[in-house]
C-alpha cells in the first residue's frame, strides 16, 4: 500500500480543524499517517520537553525510547539541525539508537510552531531497509507545517 498524500493531507485537515491542543493533534496525526501505509512500523511523536531533550509523545506501535537528547540519534539530528533525516540504513547511521532492533529505515521530519521554533520531532521507523522516498519526507512535511505551523 502505497500512501494517498493528497486524500491523507484532506483527512488530517479536517480531523484537526479548529483543535488547538498540541497532544490531541499529534495523537491524531500520528494514527492517521501510521495506518495510511504498510511500510510505517512505528509512527510517533518526540516532544521537545527541556533544552536539548526529547519525550516521547503520541504515537502508534510498539514501544518506543521515553527519552532522547539532541546530540544523540536520527530523532536528536533532526532536532538538531532541523533538517528532515532520510536513513536507508538505520545501522550505518553514527550513533543511531535502537529504541526497537527490528528497525531497518527512518524518517524523522522536525516539527515547527508557527513562530519557528522545533517542538519536535515526528519519528517514522519501518522493518524495510531503504522504506522511505524524498516524496514522504516532501508531503509529510507539508501536512505537517499544515497542522503545527499555522
Amino acid at each position: 500500500m502505497i500512501v494517498d498524500y493528497p486524500t491523507l493531507a484532506k483527512t488530517i485537515a479536517s480531523l484537526t480543524e479548529g483543535e488547538t491542543d498540541i497532544v490531541a493533534l499529534m495523537a491524531t496525526v500520528a494514527c492517521e499517517v501510521h495506518h495510511s501505509d504498510d511500510r510505517f512500523d512505528w509512527t510517533g511523536f518526540y516532544r521537545v520537553t527541556d533544552p536539548e531533550l526529547l519525550k516521547i509523545g503520541p504515537y502508534q506501535g510498539g514501544h518506543g525510547c521515553l527519552q532522547i537528547p539532541f546530540a544523540r540519534g536520527v530523532c536528536g539530528a533532526a532536532a538538531r539541525t532541523k533538517e528532515v533525516q532520510l536513513v536507508a540504513d538505520v545501522d550505518a547511521f553514527p550513533g543511531h539508537i535502537a529504541c526497537a532492533s527490528s528497525t531497518r529505515s527512518e524518517l524523522v521530519l522536525p516539527v515547527f510552531d508557527r513562530a519557528g521554533d522545533v517542538i519536535g520531532v515526528f519519528d517514522i521507523d519501518s522493518n524495510l531497509p531503504d522504506a522511505f522516498t524524498q516524496n514522504d519526507a516532501d508531503a509529510l512535511t507539508a501536512i505537517l507545517s499544515s497542522v503545527f505551523a499555522r
